[in-house]
């Protein structure tokens, strides 16, 4: 194995801001219909939502038990966080500076206006108070700060307002300072009539709202101050799964406290005074690199309905109609179609109706006998899950694996496991210490005289809202063996025993990690023997230590190595003498980029994997995956046509990455435009008339 040092390998919360500074690019895009840029806006915020919630999180835990282990690029967390901490400052910076400076104005000129109360008229300013006095004033708990009324429990990322008073109430009290909570239950953005807007499409912030009238609030008192403030917690949950004897309850239980985590992050308007700042801080111990004064609103997230709410197919991107494979463009018998070969689906270009189908005829099948299936994010509102509830109630053996750790979709899989059992399906939480990740289902139907199985197998999750979203593979297959390896793995998960030996599948924790490496080194074998040897690699991740050795020794013994990494990516490409074969590129575009393929020469045969698992530790190590191979040939070659060959042709999306770690876009100006999602949807997909 390759011998590697700590500047071999980038850092992986640097990697995850340099996705999300690539995801702003698209809102800085003018090539990008403008209502979809400032939906790019608030993914990056959505995005650092998270990033400051799990991974700066665990950086600050590691710092306070001032641990000394570091990460395969040397850094410590405490090192990490300082190299952290500025650069997402200057994200958040710029993702407002775009905001206010371009996309906003834009906005303006369309007749979308979000109106700030400085500029409110009369009339406009009339309709704001009736709607404080109507909406908002019964639901407000304004909080006064003195010794009988000390500083509230703030929830994770709730709205809030920190109010600088003067004066004295009724009973002669003068803290000078109150907090106002904004109800949970009420819009952040407000649509104003056209006729007072004075424009198609006039908004009003809740926060602005509040902010002309929060005096109504402190009668006899003068405001000298009101500021927006939001905190953002720790939101990691620890439930010891060795020591609880009822996961969904211990769960349930812990469920509350994510929403009072420790803080890690302060953001507050840009009118904030210091001395206010200062108090924020000191009130949930933060120091100044966790303290984000931003010109604008505190959650940008909020700003996402608005699309939805504007009816303006100019201003975003077309709609479009998913296609169906051939063997499925008549409405029948998915079983049918499935017997007589293979189904692959490529979504979001091709429906995910067939995988609802696929679930829902064997529910409705006095031949089904049994079904099984894994999940892990489906939504709250379900036809899959409703599916399985109307098979189990009509006296079919449903077995429903349930991944109740799936962060922050742990209460709607906690509801849904309540309503499988409720309904007589036999709910199982996986293993203890490994979430199940793999995405699988699997139906046992008589016919005639023998028992015959059917799976389903994909990249991505059982979610129909995500499937119009996310770009992932899913395979309809009856092939004897695959089904013997998926039904191995559902007893495995619900039992208890020794693993055994898969025909075909590569299973996380058990093989996939090994026939990973086995296969690159097989490729690396091939090119020291004098052959062609290749390796293309599609995923959302890439971290493992061991894998990226592998990848460099690959690389060092002449194999040709693409790699296309939508996120995170520890791996430096064309380092001299040791990766000069590997490319690292990222697309980033319409759709979220969340198929996982792995591709091997193999001297000619041309080996092609599809799996649930990213090259990461945690899926290896301490996941249940499914990682599967495409058989049929046609199949394969869609794969490699659809899955691959796009992507690395695409001009316009498309990110490479230097040996430093720089992402550049390539955008070739004397070639042809190339998009590979838009030449997918072209070759798949049906626009809508």
């Amino acid at each position: 194995m390759t011998t590697t040092t700590p500047e071999h390998f980038l850092n992986r919360e640097l990697s995850l801001l340099a996705f999300n500074e690539r995801v702003l690019a698209q809102a800085e895009d003018p090539g990008v219909p403008l209502l979809e840029r400032l939906k790019f806006i608030c993914i990056v915020s959505s995005n650092l939502d998270e990033f400051f919630e799990v991974r700066v999180a665990e950086l600050k835990e590691h710092i306070a038990l001032d641990s000394s282990s570091v990460s395969a690029d040397g850094l410590s967390a405490r090192q990490t966080f300082r190299d952290v901490a500025p650069r997402a400052h200057v994200l958040v910076e710029k993702q407002y500076e775009t905001l206010n400076q371009a996309i906003l104005p834009q906005l303006a000129e369309q007749g979308i206006r979000f109106l700030r109360r400085t500029y409110w008229n009369e009339e406009q300013a009339a309709w704001i108070r009736a709607y404080f006095f109507r909406e908002l004033m019964p639901v407000l708990t304004p909080i006064g700060l003195d010794p009988a009324h000390p500083f509230p429990r703030v929830l994770n990322k709730s709205l809030n307002f920190a109010v600088e008073l003067s004066g004295r109430d009724a009973f002669g009290r003068n803290s000078g300072a109150a907090v106002v909570q904004a109800p949970r239950s009420l819009p952040r953005v407000i649509r104003m009539p056209e006729e007072i807007a004075g424009c198609e499409y006039g908004f009003v912030f809740l926060s602005s709202i509040l902010h002309a009238h929060v005096g109504e609030l402190f009668a006899g008192m003068t405001v000298q101050g009101c500021y927006q403030f939001r905190v953002t917690r720790n939101s990691d949950l620890f439930v010891d799964e060795e020591e609880t004897k009822n996961l969904r309850e211990a769960l349930q239980g812990e469920l509350p406290h994510r929403h009072y985590g420790n803080a890690v992050r302060l953001e507050v308007a840009d009118n904030c005074s210091p001395e206010m700042a200062d108090f924020l801080l000191a009130q949930f111990n933060l120091g100044r690199e966790d303290f984000y004064q931003v010109n604008g609103l505190v959650n940008l997230v909020r700003l996402m309905q608005i699309p939805d709410q504007v009816d303006r197919p100019d201003l975003k991107f077309p709609l479009f109609i998913p296609g169906l494979p051939s063997q499925l463009t008549k409405p029948g018998d998915v079983f049918r179609a499935v017997r007589r070969g293979d189904i692959l689906l490529h979504h979001p270009f091709q429906s995910f109706q067939p995988v609802i189908d696929f679930i829902r005829q064997a529910a409705d099948d006095p031949q089904v006998l049994a079904i099984r299936q894994t999940v892990y994010r489906t939504g709250t509102d379900s036809m899959l899950m409703q599916a399985l509830i109307a098979a189990a109630q009509s006296g079919k053996e449903v077995t429903v694996v349930v991944e109740l750790m799936a962060r922050f979709d742990e209460e709607a899989n906690i509801n849904w496991a309540a309503r499988l059992e409720e309904a007589g399906a036999h709910v199982v939480y996986g293993v203890v210490a490994h979430k199940t990740h793999a995405k699988m289902a699997l139906v046992v139907r008589r016919e005639g005289t023998k028992l015959c199985r059917y799976a389903h197998l994909g990249t991505g999750n059982y979610h129909a809202r995500t499937a119009r979203l996310y770009t992932d593979f899913g395979l309809l297959t009856c092939n004897e063996d695959i089904c013997a390896d998926v039904n191995e793995i559902f007893t495995q998960l619900t039992g208890l025993g020794k693993a055994s030996r898969l025909k075909h599948l590569w299973q996380s924790p058990f093989t996939l990690h090994n026939q990973v490496i086995a296969a690159i080194r097989r490729e690396a074998e091939h090119a020291r023997n004098g052959l062609r040897a290749t390796i293309i690699a599609k995923m959302n991740a890439l971290l493992e230590p061991e894998v990226i050795r592998a990848l460099y020794e690959a690389s060092q013994a002449g194999v040709k190595i693409e790699l296309i990494v939508r996120g995170v990516c520890a791996l430096k490409p064309g380092m001299p003498g040791l990766s000069e074969n590997i490319r690292v590129r990222s697309v980033i575009g319409r759709f979220l980029e969340h198929t996982r393929i792995f591709y091997f020469r193999d001297n000619g045969a041309e080996r092609v994997y599809l799996s649930s698992a990213d090259w990461m530790d945690r899926n290896f190590f301490r996941r249940i995956e499914a990682c599967f191979p495409v058989l049929e040939p046609r199949l394969k070659k869609r794969v490699i046509a659809e899955g691959l060959k796009p992507y690395l042709k695409d001009n316009q999306q498309a990110w490479e990455m230097d040996h430093q770690g720089t992402y550049r876009r390539r955008i070739r100006r004397r070639a042809r435009p190339y998009g590979a999602q838009q030449a997918l949807l072209e070759l798949l997909a049906k626009p809508v008339a």
